[in-house]
This record gives C-alpha cells, structure tokens and sequence, in this order.
C-alpha cells in the first residue's frame, strides 16, 4: 500500500469517527498531521472535533492552520488559478464540489464568496464570508474581504467598522487603510480620510492612482490647490492615466494650455491601438481633451473627443432607453389618485428628509448648497439609500429589482412604515450636525417619487429643472464615476430627459403641490426670490445666510463641487449653442419637451 493510499485510509477513518467519536478523530487528526502536517483535511478535521468538544477556540485556530495548509492542496490549486484566469463556472463548480465534501472548508469558502462578488451577488458573498468568520474568527483575509462586501453595497460604515477590526490584525496593509480612507470618504469622515491618505502617499510617493485619490478628497473638502497639486504629482508618476487628465478637467475651473493639450494627445496616442484594457484610459483622456478644445474655443475638435469618449463608454454600460420608458409608464399607470389615497396615512411620518432630485447638472448642488447654509438644514450627499431600497424591495417581493413598482403595489402599510424607517436608520450616518433636517440630492431619485411619497409622505421633495438642451449637453461632456448610462448618447439623454419630466408631470396630477419645482434660469436671474419660495415651501424662515452659499466650507462630493463655491453666475448658460451642429439627434429625443420650455428665459438684470 502506497503512503497516498495510507493516508487516504487514516482521513477516511477520522472522518467516520467523527460523527459519533470526536475524541479518538481529534486524536486521529493528530497523528495525521504528525506525519504529514501540510494536510488541510487533517486540520479541517481537528477543527471538527474540537468544535463538538467544546473547545472552540482550538477549533477555531485549526480552521486557520487548515486555511494555511490549503496551499498545497492541488485542488484548490485548481480553484485558485481557475479565479485567477476569470474562469469563474469552473472555480465555482470546483469549490461547490469541495464544500459538498467537507461543509467547513474555510477557505472554499471564501474563495466561493470571492466567485460571487465577482459576479455581483453581494447578498450570498456577505453570507458565506460571515459562514467562515463564524468558523474562523481570525481568518483576517475573510474579514477584509466581508468589508470590500459591505463597500461594495454602499454599506460604509460597516465597512469602516469591519476595516477597523482588520487593522488592528495587520496595521501596515496599505490596502486595507486605503478602502478604509474611501469608505470615509463616503460617510464623511474627510478629516480621517485625508490623515489615511497622507500617510499612504507618504509610504508610496510614486503611487499615481493613490494620488488621484488624495486629489479626490482633498477636491471634496474645497483645497483646489492641494487638489490640483496632487494630481499633477500622479501625473509625473504616469503621464498615461486618463483617469487624471479627466479628474483635473473634472474641476471645472481650470483651463487646459497647449502643454497640457499635447500631453493629452501623445497618452492618447499611446493607448493605441484600441484594446479593452486601455479603454478607461482613452475615455478619459477624450473627454479632458473635449473641455480643453472646447477651452480654446475649437468647437469641432472637442465635439470630436467628446463623442469618441462617450461612444467608448456607451458601450461598456450598454443602456436601454426603453427599459427607462416602461418603468415610467409602469409607474404612471399604477400610482394614480386613488392609489395614493389607499395608502393615506402610510409610510414613516419623520419630516427630517429633503430630496432634492431631477436630471444630473440641473443645479441640483447649488440648491443643496444654499439651503445648507440655513441653520435648520444640514448637506450631506447623493445618497445611494431609496434606489437600494426600491430595488430590494423588488428581489424580495418578486425575485427581480427591475419589478419593485408591482413589489409595491402589493406592499402592506407596515411594510410601507418598515421601509421609511429603514431609510431614516441607513442614512442616520449621515447626519453630523445635530439640525433637524437633511438632505438627500441624488438625482435618480426622480424615478422613485411615488417610492418617496408612500414610505416617507412628509419629506420634501424639490425637483431641479434646467433647460433641456443646457441640461443634457452638460451631461454629454460629463464622465461619471459610475452610473448615469443614459448620458452617453445624445438621443438616449434626450428620451431619459423626456421620461423624466413625463414622470414629475403625472405626480404633479395626482399629487399636486407635493414637489417643489426649482427652475435653473430664474434661480440665476433673481436668486432671493427663488430661495425664499423654496425656504416657504419647505416652512422655513428665510435666512440671508443662505445667499452667501459660496462661502460655505462644507464638503461637496458632486461634479459642480469647485463651482457652487463661487457666487451665481451665468457661465453655463447657452454653452450648447457653440455645438448645436451636432446636437440633432438629442433635439430629435427631447421633441416637444424642448418647445414646451419657456422659450424666452428669465431676465438677468
């Protein structure tokens, strides 16, 4: 008999001792690990055996000893490498294989979760990693990986929480205090943030992304100079990552000179020829290079960059307008008056929220902005919260996201309650100053109103209105971070911009004076008027405060960030005229919402 067999032979009968015998397995086990101590089953088994013995903490160091060991283990080798590769059907099977054969493998487990983050099922990523923290507490790449998880669901501060416990395991990871810096970040813990990054730029000064971060926080907090600073520092260290190119352009105030320009073109030409893994370079770098052409007042070249940038992007998110269109017309066509007054009485009855939503660049920052200046109103973000809540509330009724207005439909008023609620907790992090109102200005949320008014119908809900063709064109020369597929193609702006006001018009009708419509030219043409017809909407006292808006230090996340710092101004009215040659197909989209807008703007005097 070969020492494979034999070994085979001594797994086989530890493992039938443990189903009724955890002593003579557990001392079994050992003498299998005498031999041959790089035996994970061995381990794994000891771990089995100490856990019904009661000696958990034994147990729970044999399941990390079985972690360690699995390295030699040529099947999950196997696993490894399959992940590695992008293999993930055969990681998948493999591990599925595994923890069918032994339910406790840790490390199958989280090589399981890492198949399903991959692949976007946060949900049952959570739960196994949590599975193998309950079997190995100290398991600390499990832990790190739980809190990637929490991130990644825009739950930051459970991430910060979880990171927190990673440190203290492995304080130098600079991996770990980098997503620690960006959850922060989220959460808005800034002065900590910066303090991460600082040392982290510190410790790797030729580290260009982590230097773009930095950029990108210190931008948040209103140091521009630093902000610039940092990301020119990134760009010595690679004058290639589009990504800073666009991060410097993305502030808005700055002008691009003919240095800048040919740098640009010569990163551009080097990420040529066209190759998936240069793409993100390449978008970027056309749409700095759209604003600094469109800077030196050469309307067709940054025409040009700007629809090469969105057409890469368009086909990396692969939008469908006419999903958008038939969840508008799902949405009109269930809530209609007597829908809501059904429900009357529903819902959470905290005022606290105030949405401030509508198509992106409309102005919804400067609104945020000035109202919080006022002492009885506090800014925080664009806050991910209503369409996770809609979405979760669509898997659980009806097994798909896309389907939460049937989910809703079918929602008790408890339920209804329960989910304003949740809404009120989730975003409680938020809230740093102790003033009795908030705000939440993402504006997607125009899409889930109706969502709004049922689960929190007294919050305020503000609609930021711009002109169509200024509106859409600002988004057309704007990259997002993530979201906002609509944005990269003039006719499928054009139809979302359409859907959008279809929408606010229907709740309008049957829920009128509900939604407070702040329309972007007359806030510029006379803004005391507008901000005290907002303040009475929302029943506050007008406070003069409120109209030094710029000088407010607080931290802004969005891309008008470095321009609700400066006093009104006119400087984005009408830019889409320079380029209205090729704006044919998004006047095509908007149709009769174009006419429909005041076709003589309000005077500036």
């Amino acid at each position: 008999m070969t020492a494979t067999v034999t070994l085979d032979d001594a797994l086989a009968n530890a493992r039938r001792l443990l189903r009724d015998q955890p002593g003579p397995a557990l001392a079994q086990a050992r003498a299998i690990l005498d031999a041959a101590p790089a035996s994970a089953e061995a381990h794994r088994i000891a771990a089995q055996a100490l856990r019904a013995l009661g000696r958990e903490g034994e147990a729970q160091a044999a399941s990390l000893a079985a972690v360690s060991a699995a390295i030699h283990d040529p099947a999950m080798i196997d696993a490894a490498l399959a992940l590695a590769e992008n293999r993930l059907p055969d990681a998948e099977a493999a591990l599925r294989a595994r923890l069918k054969a032994d339910a406790t493998d840790v490390a199958a487990i989280r090589m399981l979760a890492e198949v399903a983050g991959r692949i976007g099922r946060y949900g049952d990523a959570e739960k196994l990693l949590s599975r193998a923290l309950e079997l190995a507490p100290g398991f600390g790449a499990a832990r790190a990986n739980l809190a990637t998880v929490y991130y990644k669901q825009n739950r930051y501060a459970e991430a910060v929480e979880t990171l927190n416990a990673v440190l203290e395991g492995d304080p130098d990871n600079p991996a770990h205090a980098n997503l620690k810096a960006a959850a922060l970040g989220r959460i808005g813990g800034y002065d900590e943030a910066i303090t991460l990054y600082e040392a982290l730029t510190r410790r790797f000064p030729a580290h260009a992304k982590l230097w773009m971060s930095y950029g990108h926080m210190l931008k948040t907090v209103g140091r521009q100079d630093d902000s610039i600073a940092a990301y020119r520092h990134a760009l010595a260290a690679d004058p290639g990552l589009g990504e800073l190119w666009w991060s410097l352009a993305n502030l808005k105030t700055i002008r691009f000179d003919a240095a800048d320009r040919a740098a640009m073109e010569e990163a551009l030409a080097a990420a040529e020829p066209e190759s998936d893994a240069r793409a993100d370079d390449r978008l970027h770098l056309h749409f700095a290079l759209g604003k600094a052409y469109g800077d030196a007042g050469e309307a067709e070249a940054a025409f040009r960059h700007y629809a090469a940038g969105n057409a890469i992007r368009a086909g990396q998110l692969g939008y469908d307008a006419a999903e958008t269109r038939a969840i508008v017309d799902a949405a009109i066509a269930t809530f209609t008056p007597a829908f809501f007054a059904a429900r009357a009485g529903a819902g959470d009855p905290a005022p606290d929220p105030i949405f401030i939503l509508g198509m992106p660049r409309a102005g919804s920052t400067l609104i945020e902005q000035i109202l919080s200046c006022h002492s009885a109103i506090e800014g925080t973000m664009e806050l991910p919260d209503i369409p996770a809540l809609a979405l979760g509330l669509g898997r659980e009724v009806k097994g798909d996201g896309r389907h939460w207005i049937a989910a809703l439909a079918e929602a008790a008023p408890e339920k209804l309650a329960e989910m304003g609620a949740a809404f009120l907790r989730r975003t409680e992090v938020q809230r740093k100053s102790g003033k009795p109102f908030y705000i939440d200005k993402l504006p997607n949320n125009w899409l889930y109103v109706p969502l709004i008014r049922l689960i929190l119908p007294n919050a305020r809900i503000i609609d930021a209105r711009r002109h169509p063709l200024d509106c859409c064109w600002s988004n057309f020369r704007q990259h997002y971070a993530k979201g906002q597929a609509f944005s990269y193609g003039l006719a499928d702006m054009g139809a979302y911009y359409r859907d959008y006001v279809r929408l606010m018009a229907h709740v309008d009708a049957v829920q009128p004076g509900t939604v407070h419509r702040v329309v972007h030219e007359a806030l510029l043409a006379n803004p005391e008027r507008e901000v005290r017809a907002l303040l009475a909407f929302l029943g506050q006292p007008f406070e003069a405060a409120c109209l030094s808006f710029h000088a407010n230090a607080r931290a802004v996340r969005t891309a008008s960030s470095e321009q609700v710092r400066r006093p009104i101004n006119r400087d984005g009215v009408g830019q889409w005229r320079a380029y209205d040659a090729w704006l044919g197909p998004l006047r095509d989209a908007l149709g009769p919402v174009l006419d429909a807008y005041p076709a003589v703007p309000p005077r500036f005097d």
